[in-house]
């Protein structure tokens, strides 16, 4: 005589928590799926087939992210109860938006202007990237979504957001490697924001590990961590959807290279 199988007690092994190496391997898996490192515009990026007016397109539609990046984490500051969190937390926007040196000393100038130097580097004109003309409405889209997720969802669904930065400086040690064998019409100045996020992203990454791996307590949380993780790597794969097909639709010439 069969018998029907036995259910898994509450708080059994589907729904204990995982371990916190668990749960970095089940978000590496996720990264290994659907970080925007295997989108097919990267990979032309990497392997230096992209003309100048691709790429063009690609830091001007990236920069309406990157200016947005300090308004997405004054979101995140806003929901930290501790002073300590806090502070710790505003170091990313000053990251971004820069800082006045004390004393009158000269500051970093921070990202956001790191990322319009590198435009210039490329031909483009700071004006039109401070004007966000030519933004493509697919990467709007994307990005007001990241900011509504961030400002409606719980502390630990925006932090875990952020968990890009995980594998983040390894794409950036990439990209700096292929601009500089395969781009050298660029001006190397261009290439400093990379260079100076490879140290930021390890250090933001482990920072936000470390609170997602305080925060939860339960299976259900870390479900949320991978989702709001998924999320974010849709987003950033958007924004390159978008690009790759505005390129498709005025594929340079030649001359263009």
């Amino acid at each position: 005589m069969s018998t029907a199988p036995s259910r898994p007690a509450p708080g059994g092994s589907r729904t204990r928590p995982w371990t916190p190496d668990e749960l970095e391997r089940r978000l590496r898996e996720t990264a290994a799926e659907r970080y925007h490192h295997r989108h097919p515009f990267n990979l032309r990026m990497h392997e230096g087939l992209l003309s100048r007016a691709e790429l063009r397109c690609w830091i001007l539609n990236r920069f309406h992210y990157q200016r947005n990046i300090p308004i997405k984490d004054a979101i995140i500051l806003a929901k930290l109860d501790s002073r300590e969190l806090r502070r710790s937390w505003i170091r990313r926007i000053h990251d971004h938006d820069g800082r006045d040196g004390d004393g009158g000393a000269p500051g970093d100038a921070g990202g956001i202007e790191r990322w319009l130097r590198l435009g210039e580097a490329a031909g483009l004109d700071r004006v039109l990237l401070l004007s966000g003309e030519g933004v493509l409405p697919a990467v709007r889209f994307a990005v007001d979504g990241y900011l509504n997720f961030c400002r409606l969802g719980s502390p630990l669904e925006a932090v875990a957001s952020s968990l890009t930065e995980l594998f983040a400086p390894d794409l950036m040690v990439t990209r700096i490697g292929a601009w500089e064998r395969h781009y050298p019409w660029i001006e190397q100045e261009g290439l400093r924001y990379f260079q100076v996020r490879i140290q930021q992203g390890l250090r933001d990454a482990d920072e936000a590990l470390a609170l997602v791996h305080r925060w939860t307590e339960t299976r259900a949380d870390q479900e949320k961590v991978l989702a709001a993780f998924a999320l974010k790597c849709d987003v950033l794969w958007t924004l390159l959807d978008a690009v790759e097909h505005a390129s498709l639709e005025r594929t340079g010439t030649a001359d263009d290279r």
